[in-house]
């Protein structure tokens, strides 16, 4: 199988480390190629990273509640930087407040989000999606 690349980080002002770490495992362990930007990762760093290594898919996380914030307008980045269709993913405590996650999901959909995954997600189910989205066969 080839291995495909993901790009993971945590966006904008977030120090949350933790999870990052948890998730590099995971993703490495699931066989994946895993670039780790770590915290306070901005939009360009992003692109840059996945332009460099030729991603397969970029995975936010953001655990301090401005993730909305701070994901408005990546995709159109992404395409302008010619990463077109590129996976990307966004998780954690993305919003402020408690607010139904189906509402949630829906807004980071219209920002060309593929897929969001609410704060608790196992890396189990984030793994699962890579697979189906970038037709992984074992």
């Amino acid at each position: 199988m080839d291995k495909k690349t993901l790009v993971i980080g945590v966006i904008g002002a977030d120090v949350h480390a933790v999870g990052n770490k948890i998730l590099y495992h995971a993703f490495t362990d699931a066989g994946f190629n895993v670039v780790n930007l770590g915290v306070m990762v901005s939009q360009e760093e992003f692109i840059n990273a996945a332009i460099e290594t030729n991603a397969d898919a970029i995975l936010v996380s953001s655990l301090y509640g401005q993730g909305e914030l701070d994901c408005r307008g990546l995709r159109e980045k992404c395409d302008e930087a010619g990463l077109e269709g590129i996976l990307l993913y966004v998780g954690g405590n993305i919003v402020i407040g408690k607010q139904p996650f189906d509402e949630v999901e829906k807004r980071f959909k219209a920002m060309g989000f593929d897929r969001s995954f609410p704060p608790g997600t196992p890396p189990e189910v984030d793994i699962a999606a890579l697979r189906e989205d970038l037709h992984i066969t074992d």
